[in-house]
C-alpha cells in the first residue's frame, strides 16, 4: 500500500509556543487515520500544515508525489487534491445547498452549470440530503450543514480528505447523521486524516490512531491496542477520561 500522506521531522512555531515538534507520520493510500490528544495538544496545526493552511516551520509533507512544503508548488493544486472539511461548516450564507457544492467546480475544474449541478444532485443524494438542494445554510439543521460541507469537499474529487473536529459544534443527535457519512466515505476507499473524540468512529473505521501531546505524536497503533494497551502512561491518562 502506498503512502499518500507523507509527513518527515514537522515543526510548527508560533511566537509564544511549539505547537508541532518534530513530527513524522505517513497515511497510506484508502487508510482512515484518526489524531486524538488533549486540547491544545498540536493536532489541528498539524492536519491544517496538510494541505498548506499552516506553513510549517522545518520539515516536510507530500501528497503522493507532490511536496506540499515546497513553496513553488502550486498550492492550488494541493488543495483541490486535500478535501477540508471544518468545525463550523463554513458555507456561504447567500448560496443554496447546490450552489454551495457547484461553485468550485464550475470555477476551478471548468465544469458546465449542467455538469456541476450532477455532480452536487449525486453528492447531496450521497450524503442523505437530496430534498434540501433548494434551501439556503439557515434553514439547515448543523448536522445537514456538515454534511452539505462535506458534499462540498467531494465535489473537487479530492485524493484525501482532511476533517478538523467535524462533529464538534453539533448537538449529540446531529453527530451520528455526520459520522455516518464518514464511516461510507471509509468503506467506500476515501484516504482520511480525522482529528476528533469520536470514539465509536475510531473503533469502526480507523485504521490506525495518532495521540497527540504538547505537540508530540506519542504513540500510533490500530484502535485496538491503543484503546485496549496502550505503550505510554501519557496515553493511557487521556484515554481513562474519555473513554
Amino acid at each position: 500500500m502506498s503512502d499518500r500522506i507523507r509527513m518527515e521531522g514537522v515543526n510548527k512555531i508560533f511566537p509564544s509556543v511549539h505547537a508541532v515538534k518534530n513530527a513524522s507520520l505517513t497515511v497510506a493510500k484508502g487508510e482512515v487515520v484518526l489524531i486524538i490528544g488533549p486540547s491544545g495538544s498540536g493536532k489541528s496545526t498539524l492536519l491544517r500544515s496538510v494541505n498548506r493552511l499552516e506553513t510549517v516551520t522545518s520539515g516536510r509533507i507530500w501528497i503522493d508525489e507532490d511536496e506540499v512544503t515546497d513553496p513553488k508548488t502550486d498550492i492550488r493544486k494541493i488543495r483541490e487534491e486535500a478535501g477540508m472539511v471544518f468545525q463550523n461548516f463554513n458555507l456561504f450564507p447567500h448560496l443554496k445547498a447546490i450552489e454551495n457544492i457547484t461553485i468550485s467546480p464550475r470555477h476551478v475544474r471548468k465544469l458546465s452549470r449542467q455538469q456541476a449541478d450532477d455532480l452536487a444532485k449525486r453528492l447531496l443524494k450521497k450524503v442523505g440530503l437530496s430534498e434540501k438542494a433548494q434551501s439556503y445554510p439557515d434553514k439547515l439543521s448543523g448536522g445537514q450543514q456538515q454534511r452539505v460541507a462535506i458534499a462540498r469537499a467531494l465535489a473537487m474529487e479530492p485524493k484525501v480528505m482532511l476533517f478538523d473536529e467535524p462533529t464538534s459544534a453539533l448537538d449529540p443527535e446531529m453527530i451520528k447523521e455526520v459520522l455516518d457519512v464518514m464511516l461510507d466515505l471509509a468503506r467506500d476507499g476515501m484516504t482520511m486524516l480525522v482529528v476528533s473524540h469520536e470514539m465509536g468512529f475510531a473503533k469502526a473505521a480507523a485504521d490506525k490512531v495518532v495521540f497527540m501531546d504538547e505537540g508530540e505524536i506519542i504513540e500510533v497503533g490500530p484502535p485496538s491496542v491503543m484503546f485496549s494497551n496502550p505503550r505510554h502512561d501519557r496515553t493511557k491518562r487521556f484515554l481513562d477520561h474519555i473513554l
